[in-house]
């Protein structure tokens, strides 16, 4: 599929346009904003978008169905009402200065007897259901899946926004409004579509090895956790995917499948490549985000390598 922007307005394959009266005057965008829709389809929240309410009223630039689909709801340089209450590097109310996609998804979702449920009460089946903690902090929940129909035709509309308009970032609406917003979630692999498209090095997470003799890594953050694995020996490199206090989630290099929490009197920074990292920095608002493997996103040619984390 192949996008472009003609005088702000989206023009390809699977693209439609409706407009919403929700929006506001002319703005020179800075940042691409990701958001979940919490809606029953991509056609529901197109019509709620483009909705005049008594109050409550929302809105965003697109909406990017599950199929690949694009519905544009507004010029990229009119302001829609997206990000609400919100403030980022010194900016507040990001309305003003940020392009929003609502991605079809259901979001946050319950677990009602042995079945997950949406708020509006649709069951979603397991193979369509992520389990994770969200990185602002909560319990391990279960989440709406993002397609990867979907992921990759996010990739491609932010490289071509990123590019258009010279967007300094990519966030996330959790990350203008944390504690209040809680999308694009975890199921959401925001740090390898900022990778990918801005091509930040420092988004890569990373190298650390073990120092120990042995290290045990476990399912959670405490030493009451059971262990994910047989106990790491020394010299083992990881890759460092959250940093806390006294322990941090690493992924085992030499087999990505072993995730887990390692105490952080055990690691080191590596040095394999003649660089001493700095003890437990995470760099940016979007590197400590759970993501699916990068094969599966579409590369845009100018981003590095980013990390692959299965929640």
């Amino acid at each position: 599929m192949t996008l472009k922007i003609e005088n702000h307005q989206l023009v390809g394959d699977l693209v439609s346009h409706r407009s919403t009266p929700n929006c506001g005057g002319i703005m020179a965008p800075s940042y691409l904003i990701f958001h979940y829709t919490a809606g029953r389809s991509t056609d529901s929240s197109v019509e709620s978008l483009c909705t005049r309410k008594a109050q409550g009223n929302a809105s965003a630039h697109v909406v990017l169905g599950r199929d690949g689909r694009i519905v544009q709801l507004a010029p990229f340089n009119v302001v829609t009402w997206h990000a609400g209450v919100s403030q980022w590097a010194g900016l507040v109310g990001l309305n003003s200065h940020s392009i929003g996609i609502e991605m079809d998804n259901a979001g946050l979702l319950k677990k009602v007897g042995s079945q997950y449920q949406a708020w509006f009460a649709k069951v979603y089946p397991d193979d369509e259901v992520t389990l994770a903690a969200h990185r602002n902090g909560g319990p391990v929940s279960p989440w709406h899946t993002y397609t990867e129909a979907q992921i990759e035709r996010a990739v491609e509309l932010a490289d071509l926004l990123v590019e258009h308009y010279g967007l300094q970032d990519i966030l996330g609406h959790e990350d203008i409004a944390p504690g209040r917003k809680t999308d694009p979630g975890p199921a959401f692999p925001l740090a390898a579509v900022r990778s990918r498209v801005v091509g930040r090095e420092q988004d890569e997470p990373p190298r650390y090895v073990v120092t120990a003799s042995s290290l045990n890594i476990r399912k959670g953050p405490d030493a009451s956790f059971e262990r994910v694995a047989a106990a790491l020996k020394s010299g083992s490199e990881l890759l460092l995917l959250e940093a806390r206090d006294r322990w941090s989630l690493v992924e085992v290099i030499a087999d990505p499948e072993i995730e887990g929490w390692v105490s952080n009197a055990y690691i080191a920074p590596s040095t394999g490549r003649g660089i001493a990292l700095p003890r437990f920095t995470v760099a940016g608002p979007a590197s400590t985000d759970p993501t699916i493997a990068v094969a599966k996103l579409k590369k845009s040619g100018k981003g590095k390598k980013a990390r692959r984390h299965a929640p």
